[in-house]
């Protein structure tokens, strides 16, 4: 790590946009570096939920057997009792593919699953705890590859042919590279929160605490 790396591909951010476009572009015989800052996946993201679009792809790629021997739980229908009334509001039973439930799986198993995946292939390359800082420009400011930070805290040049940010939200290289995100109003959202569990309290009693 010390010393300058040349790739075809170098990918900043190890979610699984950045991962499943190294495991692709290695597939298809492109020489891809992908750069995470985090030693590993542990930590808690938006959502947990693999939806049975996402399994046909999975299934195309040849990798479902590889998630479901994951720990993980499928969900065929999502419905909501309330007084003794249930409604569904979704039912994955109708849709035209091959797996018609919502899987959940914590989502480092997930980015752990395509990692294993990508590095079948030795022309992919995961770089853990090495943050990337900003971008490498030529004489004619034509971006030419990132500059990273190793685990050991060394800068090392990373050059490529295509560099790709998939780091998120707040993303030093995107900064660095003059790039705007386009903001838009999300269709829906979803709250998630979590309640402590104590025995002999319910959830009317939780919210008159906060009442």
């Amino acid at each position: 790590m010390n010393t300058p790396i040349r790739t075809d591909c170098v990918v900043v951010g190890g979610g699984p946009a950045g991962l499943m476009l190294g495991l692709l572009l290695a597939r298809q015989g492109v020489d891809v570096t992908v750069v995470e800052k985090h030693a590993d996946f542990l930590r808690d993201f938006r959502g947990d939920t693999i939806h049975p679009s996402t399994q046909e792809l999975l299934i195309e790629l040849g990798l479902l057997d590889d998630l479901l021997r994951r720990p993980h739980s499928d969900m065929a229908r999502v419905q909501v009792s309330w007084h003794g009334t249930t409604v569904t509001l979704a039912d994955f039973s109708h849709l035209p593919t091959q797996r018609k439930v919502m899987t959940f799986m914590p989502q480092w198993d997930f980015l752990d699953m395509i990692a294993d995946a990508a590095m079948r292939f030795p022309n992919f390359h995961l770089l853990r705890s090495t943050r990337g800082e900003k971008v490498l420009r030529d004489a004619g400011d034509r971006i030419i590859g990132i500059a990273v930070v190793s685990p050991d805290g060394t800068p090392v040049e990373i050059s490529a042919h295509l560099v790709v940010d998939a780091s998120g939200r707040d993303s030093d290289v995107r900064a660095d590279a003059g790039l705007e995100p386009i903001r838009v109003a999300a269709a829906m959202d979803v709250l998630w929160f979590r309640l402590p569990k104590q025995p002999g309290r319910s959830i009317r009693s939780y919210r008159r605490g906060r009442e």
